[in-house]
């Protein structure tokens, strides 16, 4: 999720007003890289939609370099007074769930999402009632005491209130680029796992991409939805698509209360600094915490996934204080997930200027995973020429 602007997100800078920008012929050859949330759920869509698609990932959809390599995502429809942000979730959502019946999978776990604040008013959370509202989606308000009340293994001592939206949770996110790239080959897609890189731009167009072993492969339309790579890929993007570390952690809850922890809903600490979150539960692999505050730069692909023992100790600190049992907790994993930031936060879906069949999608800033096939359906359908979420 996307903190460093949460109460001064706007909408998309990035918006195509002309339906028509990414309009192709019926049965085009459209070719993807990258098999992330974003380019998975948009290969799945666009096939679906009569076109020809080849998806391309170097390690593999759900890899553990990739931004949607770890076991869980959030999702949560908040984004203060953003309500184009709020409808995308609420689509997604919708999403999620008809595709994990078609898919006979579990992929989201309504645990309910929990706001912890600091102050009286949190506009993070206070500026999406409305939407809230509208959408029959009510949050409740948890006074300080009754905030304790229910949820005795936190610290409230600091805090002002809560909010909890129980139509939230978490989604897995390894295993789910690895189904949505599953049922995209089952339903006649094709998967290449190769390194990549443009070939030669002529007359407007970019008319191949180059495989590591010095193969080229061809195609009416290439997107390029490949995260943290964007940057890499296309020098000019090296400022519009940055890559910094985000470390998560499992700890180990204590034997006699596992069950209380393992049930405690998705929570998000409002600090307006570090906005530590944490996703307890999934499959018993420990009580998770993840600081959104931005880390340091990162190269996704040489980068070394080991904790750094001052965010480490800094996210152990924050939990002790916040849940007190689990205090001296262990560490039983750890995890670098790559943010691929964009300088607002917002997503990016536009032309390469100067190549009209090169596109580049991304800028999911932490926060993207969640409306992975909410946007794969609207880059179909602005393939298609059709209004989308980019055109609204």
């Amino acid at each position: 999720m996307a903190t460093q602007n949460l109460n001064t997100f706007s909408p998309s800078s990035l918006q195509i007003a002309d339906v028509k920008a990414f309009d192709l012929p019926p049965k085009s050859h459209i070719t993807i890289v990258g098999a992330g949330a974003f380019g998975g759920w948009s290969a799945f869509y666009l096939q679906r939609a009569g076109f020809k698609v080849t998806l391309i990932d170097s390690w593999g959809p759900g890899n553990s370099r990739s931004s949607s390599g770890d076991e869980t995502r959030v999702i949560r429809s908040t984004y203060g007074a953003n309500e184009r942000y709020f409808n995308s979730n609420v689509r997604a959502l919708e999403l999620w769930k008809q595709h994990q019946k078609e898919f006979n999978k579990q992929l989201f776990f309504n645990t309910g999402v929990l706001w912890m604040c600091y102050e009286e008013n949190t506009s993070m959370v206070v500026d999406s009632l409305p939407f809230a509202e509208k959408n029959n989606m009510p949050y409740e308000y948890l006074s300080r005491h009754n905030l304790k009340k229910r949820y005795p293994l936190l610290n409230t001592e600091d805090l002002h209130h809560g909010w909890f939206d129980p139509f939230g949770g978490f989604l897995k996110a390894r295993e789910s680029c690895q189904a949505v790239v599953d049922h995209f080959i089952k339903e006649g897609g094709t998967y290449i796992q190769q390194y990549v890189k443009p070939g030669e731009f002529k007359d407007g167009r970019l008319d191949t991409i180059v495989f590591s072993d010095g193969t080229t492969h061809t195609a009416d339309a290439f997107l390029f939805a490949c995260g943290s790579w964007l940057g890499f890929l296309f020098p000019e993007l090296k400022n519009t698509i940055t890559c910094t570390r985000q470390e998560v952690y499992y700890f180990g809850v204590p034997s006699d209360s596992s069950l209380a922890y393992e049930n405690f809903p998705v929570w998000i600490d409002v600090d307006g600094k570090d906005f530590y979150y944490g996703i307890p539960g999934n499959n018993h692999r420990g009580f998770k915490i993840g600081v959104d505050k931005r880390g340091e730069k990162f190269d996704p692909a040489t980068g070394d996934h080991l904790p750094n023992p001052q965010v480490l100790q800094d996210a152990r600190d924050f939990l002790e204080k916040r849940f007190p049992g689990l205090k001296n907790a262990p560490v039983i994993e750890s995890r670098v997930c790559p943010y691929e930031n964009s300088p607002d936060g917002n997503f990016v879906f536009e032309k390469r200027p100067g190549a009209d069949n090169v596109i580049f999608l991304g800028g999911g800033s932490g926060h993207g995973f969640k409306h992975g096939p909410a946007l794969g359906e609207a880059v179909s359908l602005a393939f298609q020429g059709k209004p989308n979420w980019f055109s609204v």
